[in-house]
């Protein structure tokens, strides 16, 4: 794949028609794949006038920009479009204020927008347009892991250290607002560009940086160097570079560039060689998981929209439990659920105390694993990789209970799902090995009318496999010590169109099988924070030998 061409904007303030006339002629010398406004699109005395004539199609956006909130507030007739998911403008694109993407051409971009509110000692932002975020809202991006565009409105703290240039223009702490909130966040997810915008009339690209240890890391990977680049306002009378372009490389570095050095910020605890959601905040996560719908080069772009903020498996949810997540990897991630079947006394004395009723979700925010509602190879990548974070769960059950204990693990695929998840509970490994497990799900299916289990077509991995037709799955598995094998069964379900599927019917024949009928309704049974955070707590280190991420 080529190496993508991006075009940088320092902050338009307002300046739209300006801008993008200037961007044309470039864009049609250079064919960029994208292109990025950093800082403030609108300013906040904003022309009514360019504003129309954006809204209207009357201003072209030769490619295809991304932006998110600066230091200003979005213009109310702007906020209308995105709340009501109608494009802005033809290729134009807002990120959101806290947003995972990753557009058509692989270029993954990690944003948030806004100053730092002070106010908010804790939590998310509620909404997705003021100019405002939170420290946990850049918490919550660690999840993200990695990115090759990091951007901010506001700089990481302590950029300036260590940095010539810094010195000769006269940059420090006092030049425009910063935060050590963001300078972790880079630090943590080591994008290739961290782009913001500059206070100033001035432009400040800083000394390429490097971490001082990799650990983790394989050594064909390389060195991840970051390069901050803070471009001054569009139009500024100094002068001063406002506009910028470059290529993702993404060939491994192994000797850092000329003049870079170690990563300036302060130094956090040591990192852990795994990621968890203590540094990752969690997020189930996120309005990008908006990635950028496949373009139609034949027809204009439809904006994406702001993300599916009330779903409450994904990031850009602002009442999104963060504290509930387990691990997180590149497609998918481990959480505990609320409401949990099991409880901390159900198999604490076969070696889990700690309740283990898990959901395992794509970060995508899709209703079914398949390529028809994913894009490209989406849905293959989230199925790999649940079924990886199955078998890790499998094999922690078995040896923390020395083979006592199996797992089953279901799903429901339907088209009008919200979004799609696994559930996973413990159980007994001879209720498995007897067949007892596979019985309860035929007879209470069958005692409420559900159609026949089915031989399953194969062990098929996402939708498309059964030509997207609704369906339930039961995967159930353990290790027989008596028998010295694997046992287990893939049971297999197809879901009428429209018709009524009870969805706790699974949850209906597991607290039948483990005696549990009195933690049937989630609702009855949801702990308290601290409880949920503690077990999440005890999961992770019971877990720690099998996670991967």
């Amino acid at each position: 794949m080529a190496s993508p061409k991006i075009f940088v904007f320092g902050s338009i303030n307002g300046q739209l028609q300006a801008a993008f006339a200037k961007l044309a002629p470039l864009h049609k010398k250079n064919n960029f794949n994208l292109a990025i406004v950093t800082g403030n699109l609108f300013s906040e005395a904003q022309d009514d006038e360019q504003v129309n004539a954006l809204l209207a199609g009357q201003i072209e956006v030769p490619v295809p920009t991304y932006f998110t909130v600066g230091t200003t507030a979005l213009p109310a007739r702007v906020i209308e479009k995105i709340e009501s998911d109608e494009e802005i403008a033809p290729n134009l694109h807002y990120l959101g204020k806290r947003s995972v993407t990753q557009t058509s051409e692989g270029v993954r971009i990690v944003t948030l927008g806004g100053l730092l509110d002070p106010a908010i000692v804790g939590g998310l932002s509620k909404e997705q347009y003021l100019p405002f975020h939170t420290a946990g809202d850049a918490k919550l991006l660690i999840g993200a892991h990695k990115a090759d565009i990091l951007l901010t409105a506001i700089w990481p703290s302590e950029i300036w250290k260590n940095s010539p240039k810094a010195t000769e223009l006269g940059i420090n702490a006092a030049t425009g607002p910063s935060s050590p909130t963001i300078a972790e966040l880079c630090a943590k997810i080591k994008p290739r560009y961290h782009l913001a915008m500059s206070p100033i009339d001035v432009c400040f690209e800083r000394e390429p940086f490097f971490p001082e240890t990799n650990e983790g890391k394989d050594e064909g990977q390389g060195i991840p160097i970051t390069r901050f680049i803070a471009l001054a306002p569009f139009g500024n009378p100094a002068k001063a570079k406002a506009m910028y372009a470059f290529n993702i490389n993404r060939e491994a570095i192994l000797t850092p560039p000329t003049g870079s050095t170690l990563v300036p910020f302060f130094r956090s605890d040591a990192e852990t060689k795994k990621r968890s959601a203590d540094d990752a905040g969690f997020s189930r996560f996120d309005t990008g998981h908006h990635k950028e719908r496949r373009r139609d080069r034949r027809r204009r772009e439809r904006s994406p929209p702001p993300g599916p903020d009330r779903c409450f498996f994904c990031l850009s949810n602002p009442n999104f439990l963060s504290h509930m997540v387990s691990s997180i990897g590149e497609e998918s991630f481990v959480a505990t659920a609320k409401g949990p079947l099991t409880s901390s006394e159900t198999f604490r004395d076969q070696g889990l105390p700690f309740p283990a009723h898990l959901i395992i979700t794509p970060i995508n925010h899709s209703p079914t694993l398949s390529a028809s509602t994913m894009k490209g190879d989406e849905s293959t990548r989230a199925f790999a990789e649940m079924n990886r974070w199955r078998e890790a769960i499998q094999g922690m059950f078995a040896s923390k209970s020395n083979k006592k204990l199996g797992a089953v693990t279901w799903e429901i695929s339907r088209a009008r799902n919200i979004h799609i998840h696994w559930q996973m509970l413990p159980v007994p490994t001879e209720m498995v090995s007897k067949g007892l497990v596979e019985a309860g799900f035929r007879v209470l299916a069958e005692d409420l009318k559900l159609p026949a289990f089915e031989a399953s077509p194969r062990e098929f991995k996402t939708a498309d496999e059964v030509d997207n037709v609704d369906y339930f799955r039961v995967w159930t598995w353990a290790e027989d010590e008596e028998a010295d094998k694997i046992v287990g069964q893939v049971l297999f379900m197809k879901l009428p169109e429209d018709a009524y599927f009870d969805l706790q019917y699974p949850r209906k024949v597991m607290a039948k099988l483990l005696g549990l009928e009195n933690r049937l309704r989630w609702q009855d049974v949801v702990q308290t924070e601290q409880e949920e955070t503690e077990d999440v707590k005890a999961l992770r280190e019971a877990f720690k030998d099998w996670d991967f991420s």
